[in-house]
């Protein structure tokens, strides 16, 4: 087995956590908007972005694993735990910390989201448009991919789309509502 193993696997489980991720929000953008048509609101839909989720967190963890295991840069626990503990490229690898804490926030958060005050799963569901933003930053400053051109290509497009989403989702959000009809009486 190569001794490199455990460093593609850290590239790869970061890459494909950080689609997973765009592919989720993007998701939920979809379902909350009304790109569509109208408000989606299928049950599988909602199962599909759960799952986007979940298995972004999954990947997020096989790739902070792969990159404590691995021997060429030494991460130990702090460096992926603490931000600004990483001596190797401090200000990048914290974006990747913060981003892990936000998507262990929105993902805990969403399995107990029958047992949360809508409120409060709202408020912390919204840390998905940060998470998004420091994941991507962690990506472009601390991958060793980042100067593909295939990975910008793909950055490039997701956070074409995640930002397009996101404004048609806040203009649709600040449109005065129509007022409710009254009936005329007969």
């Amino acid at each position: 087995m190569s001794s490199q193993l455990t460093w593609y696997v850290a590239r790869s489980a970061g890459l494909v956590a950080w689609c997973l991720l765009t592919a989720s929000v993007l998701w939920g953008l979809l379902m909350t908007t009304r790109v569509t048509g109208k408000r989606v609101r299928r049950p599988w839909l909602l199962d599909l972005h759960r799952y986007l989720g979940g298995l972004a967190a999954i990947f997020t963890g096989v790739h902070v694993g792969a990159i404590v295991l691995d021997t060429y840069v030494h991460f130990d626990l702090a460096s992926v735990l603490v931000p600004f503990a990483s001596s190797w490229h401090p200000v990048a690898v914290a974006w990747g910390v913060v981003a892990g804490y936000l998507l262990l926030a929105v993902e805990l958060t969403s399995l107990a989201r029958a047992h949360l005050p809508r409120r409060l799963w709202r408020a912390t569901h919204f840390a998905s448009f940060p998470l998004f933003f420091f994941a991507t930053l962690h990506g472009i400053t601390a991958g060793t991919d980042a100067h593909s051109i295939a990975v910008r290509a793909i950055a490039v497009l997701g956070v074409a789309a995640v930002t397009a989403l996101t404004a048609v989702r806040v203009s649709n959000e600040t449109k005065p509502r129509p007022a409710p009809r009254v009936p005329l009486a007969a």
